[in-house]
């Protein structure tokens, strides 16, 4: 009996006696019963304030629900507004010093001319010796010094497009819609096999979708830019479609376009001519020589964007002021470092004047933000490859409303969907194999939405142009 006692004790963890002990379940070691007491007590001080804690907890969501502009972030922005209003407030002070101080030397000179023609007034007035042509002058004149006193010429008002305060946004997460397009697409251009007639593409490449639902198609291997009105059995030539040359009627391998909806002239990166070139009423100029332009894209400022498949670099033009250009992306020659690129074809740009690269050499899509020296990659740079993380010669890229962007996976034969900063993409369309069937391509290439968010792909191996329709 004694021996069967001695076999039921253990060493209790507190006191490190031996003694009859009782596991405790939680932690899986051995009390005595005094010290197992005391654990469970120190058990149920922890449950309370643990309890507290969420007690607590509650209160701060109550705090928050009722007093929502007390949250730190909200508390962000107040400073913001008031620093900003403190820069503002200086700039309009010191603006106004300087008009007031202009319009004065203004308004002298002013008053010297009127007292000049006051003077010649008199003068008429006295010798009595007028016509119409002199009450003219006078009259005109009158007008003139008016018209300076109220809107001197010399002087105007500059709104640099340039902020000088620090912008601030909000930034939410977002997730990606799943099945967002159909999955079945419609032809909205070609399928009529690999020729040159007006229902017919030849590989085409870069397409543009107007505000009428028109499509824009760089008809490569045909050297033209065809047109293919909304529901069109065929389509019509504006631009090039004089065969292959460098004649300024004429295009080479044309591998991108893009609508000036404000003069709604046609940019065309005329890849084998080694310029970018603009129609405008069958007139045409050239932009940019010199350039192996590939892929074009348009802000809302106005600025042209043109990527460069041998320079590695995306450069920005004003309008009309084609000089040197601006690098925007890359230009730190090939390589797959951040602050380079590696055959840049297709771009986009957002109204951020953030720039969106496929950096075909390197299977990534880049963002470069405005003013920024180097990228992040925002789609792929995993290798080549059909998994989710990555892609296989990336063309075609666009971003829609909700920063989700899209990217025509050449090699792979689908259209990817990628939210900025995940780990991976989903397949927005295809996927299903190389072919010819509606839910399938073979090298998709271009990518453009219209107005009411339905996808168009430029199905290159296919000569055709593929619409999805958007579902949700």
């Amino acid at each position: 009996m004694a021996m069967a006692m001695e076999n039921n004790k253990s060493l209790c963890l507190t006191c490190n006696e031996d003694k009859i002990t009782f596991p405790c379940k939680g932690c899986s070691n051995e009390f005595c019963l005094t010290h197992l007491t005391e654990h469970q007590n120190k058990l149920h001080d922890q449950l309370n304030h643990i309890i507290n804690d969420y007690d607590q907890f509650k209160e701060r969501i109550n705090e928050q629900k009722q007093n929502p502009q007390n949250h730190s972030l909200i508390k962000q922005i107040n400073q913001w507004e008031r620093n900003s209003i403190e820069i503002i407030k200086q700039k309009a002070k010191d603006c106004r010093e300087v008009l007031i101080e202009s319009l004065q030397t203004c308004s002298n000179d002013i008053e010297k001319k009127f007292n000049d023609l006051s003077a010649h007034i008199r003068q008429i007035q006295k010798e009595n010796e007028f016509n119409e042509i002199n009450l003219n002058y006078l009259k005109n004149q009158l007008i003139k010094v008016t018209k300076e006193l109220n809107n001197p010429s010399s002087i105007s008002i500059h709104q640099n497009w340039q902020p000088f305060i620090n912008e601030i946004s909000i930034i939410l997460s977002k997730k990606s819609k799943l099945n967002k397009w159909s999955q079945s697409a419609i032809t909205v251009a070609g399928r009529n096999g690999e020729r040159q007639k007006l229902n017919q593409l030849d590989r085409p490449f870069g397409i543009f979708i107007d505000k009428k639902k028109n499509t824009f198609i760089a008809d490569r291997w045909n050297h033209r830019i065809v047109e293919w009105k909304c529901n069109a059995k065929k389509g019509q030539i504006v631009a090039g479609g004089s065969g292959n040359g460098n004649r300024i009627d004429q295009l080479s391998h044309p591998i991108d376009v893009l609508v000036d909806q404000q003069n709604h002239s046609i940019i065309i990166a005329d890849y084998g001519n080694k310029r970018v070139i603009q129609w405008l009423n069958k007139k045409q100029l050239i932009l940019i020589d010199n350039t192996d332009c590939c892929g074009l894209a348009m802000d809302t400022h106005g600025f042209l964007y043109v990527s460069d498949l041998v320079k590695n670099e995306v450069r920005r033009w004003k309008m009309g002021e084609y000089n040197e250009g601006t690098v925007v992306a890359g230009g730190n020659g090939q390589g797959n470092q951040l602050n380079q690129l590696n055959r840049p074809t297709f771009i986009f740009v957002d109204e951020e004047q953030s720039v969106y690269v496929s950096d075909v050499g390197n299977h990534r899509v880049m963002k470069w933000r405005k003013d920024a020296k180097e990228g992040t990659i925002v789609a792929g740079g995993n290798g080549k490859g059909g998994n989710l993380n990555q892609l296989s010669s990336p063309e075609g890229v666009i971003v829609d409303d909700l920063g989700q962007i899209y990217v025509a996976d050449f090699k792979n034969n689908r259209v990817m969907c990628w939210c900025e900063g995940k780990e991976e993409g989903e397949i927005a369309v295809g996927g299903n194999g190389g072919g010819n069937q509606s839910n399938q391509f073979y090298g998709p290439i271009g990518l453009s939405f219209d107005d009411d968010g339905n996808l168009y792909v430029s199905d290159r191996w296919n000569h055709r142009i593929e619409k999805f329709e958007i579902t949700l």
